[in-house]
């Protein structure tokens, strides 16, 4: 069996048809048939079956276990092909960064001196919570990721970056806040609250209700959501307010809003710049990291 079959393999599996998989390998069916019946020959197991209606290939349990195999003889070979490449080229090639929502800000200003100094590399960015921007990072969709803790640091490198402190975001039309800068804990109680929470795992929203029990305050949270943005928008409706890290509010959407300072608040986010430690870094990924020390 060689790194050519267990690509066969992979893309069958994924695909579901063996013609979708030939189709996607821009190859003959009959071919590919063969690959996969040689490698079931050679296991002396069935990789793959077909469903009762005939048209769509599952794996068999023997396949799930090659199917998870493959991934990673797959992944560590490509990473070799590029360290060995790398040793006689330049900074090149396309970089693969995540980045949790709330942290996006940390970003602009890095990314133009990154492509400043290294105009051969392209960018590609994933965003999302980071319980999932882990999960990208375990897969290898990503090399390096920016997220707010915390976050599960098992088998990661972590350098942390800095904290920020948390503020009170109103809609610009609420005249009881005119002219404030600056409420405290207790007037937020009552208030109508639009907080984000993470889809797993712990984060801003359990920092929030914490610090709010802190005060003896029952917050009236009316919407939970996983994205800021979102959360911006339906604050700029005037639906709610809500609790955000600073560096969230840009000065474009501080314009459209009422932004105030929480003054005996101790809520404070932390950022921090995080990769696998087992894996090979790319080049581009090395000076990125860099570039924060």
């Amino acid at each position: 069996m060689d790194i050519r079959q267990l690509r066969y393999f992979l893309a069958i599996a994924k695909e579901g048809q063996i013609s979708r998989a030939a189709k996607k390998l821009n190859m003959a069916q009959p071919p590919l048939s063969q690959q996969l019946r040689l490698m079931e020959e050679e296991l002396g197991v069935t990789l793959l079956e077909r469903k009762r209606n005939g048209k769509k290939m599952e794996l068999t349990e023997a396949g799930k276990v090659l199917y998870e195999k493959a991934e990673y003889i797959l992944r560590v070979f490509e990473e070799s092909m590029i360290e060995v490449k790398e040793t006689g080229e330049g900074v090149r090639g396309v970089l693969s960064l995540g980045v949790a929502l709330l942290c996006v800000s940390y970003l602009p200003e890095k990314l133009q001196r990154f492509h400043k100094q290294y105009p051969h590399v392209t960018l590609r960015l994933w965003g999302g919570d980071p319980s999932s921007i882990r999960e990208r990072l375990e897969h290898r969709d990503i090399e390096v990721a920016i997220v707010s803790l915390p976050v599960d640091q098992k088998g990661l490198s972590v350098v942390r970056l800095g904290t920020e402190p948390f503020v009170f975001v109103a809609p610009k039309d609420w005249q009881q806040l005119d002219k404030r800068k600056a409420v405290t804990m207790k007037e937020l109680d009552g208030i109508p609250l639009l907080l984000i929470r993470r889809e797993k795992g712990e984060g801003v929203y359990e920092q929030i209700i914490e610090e709010c029990s802190r005060f003896n305050i029952h917050p009236n949270v009316v919407c939970e959501c996983q994205d800021v943005n979102i959360v911006l928008s339906l604050i700029s409706s005037g639906i709610g307010a809500s609790i955000l890290p600073k560096t969230v509010i840009s000065p474009l959407v501080e314009r459209e809003l009422t932004v105030l300072s929480i003054t005996d608040a101790s809520l404070q986010s932390e950022i921090a710049l995080v990769w696998l430690k087992e894996r090979h870094l790319s080049k581009a990924a090395q000076r990125f990291i860099e570039m924060f020390a």
